[in-house]
């Protein structure tokens, strides 16, 4: 029998100083069953990083033609599409055509770096692909934050995010790889 998703309830109280968005989004987060901690704690980082009230969460893992995050427009183009981890080039020039601005979050450590190293000549011409590693540490912390129910208070100033919940804090600073 496959196993089912585990759900997860997040109140994101979201301060972005520098986009100018101050707002709480409620969200449901099911959890793929092959989907660790970590990866689930870095998509939400992702949203908190582009927060907006059109932007949702997709079936992600169990499907190929969607990002993990994305943004429609009421007319139902793509205008943000956010991917984690590790792309082959193909779905990054897919994403690519397919969106107005993409944005690819690593988060691996040593697998990261090796997988820059190998794509950053195949797509440096991409004009709308922005691309940001998660160092690992700091990985590390933001996984201590997570809880089926959590409530987290987001500050970003200055491309820097502290997070503050219940169980902890976290100052997170995003290296860029490509933007």
């Amino acid at each position: 029998m496959a196993q089912k998703a585990t759900i997860h309830k997040a109140e994101l109280q979201i301060s972005d100083l520098d986009r100018h968005h101050y707002e709480n989004h409620h969200l449901t987060i099911a959890r793929h069953p092959s989907e660790n901690e970590q990866r689930m704690m870095v998509r939400i980082l992702a949203f908190i990083c582009h927060a907006d009230k059109q932007l949702a969460f997709t079936k992600g893992l169990s499907t190929d033609d969607e990002p993990d995050i994305w943004q429609l427009s009421l007319s139902d183009e793509i205008e943000t599409w956010i991917e984690l981890g590790q792309p082959d080039e193909k779905r990054i020039r897919k994403a690519c055509g397919r969106s107005q601005e993409v944005y690819i979050y690593t988060y691996s450590g040593n697998s990261a770096d090796v997988w820059w190293q190998q794509i950053k000549n195949k797509i440096y011409n991409l004009d709308n692909l922005h691309i940001y590693n998660l160092p690992n540490e700091q990985t590390e912390q933001l996984s201590k934050l997570a809880e089926r129910s959590m409530i987290i208070q987001a500050t970003i100033q200055d491309e820097e995010i502290w997070l503050t919940s219940a169980v902890g804090d976290c100052n997170i600073q995003l290296n860029t790889l490509k933007t």
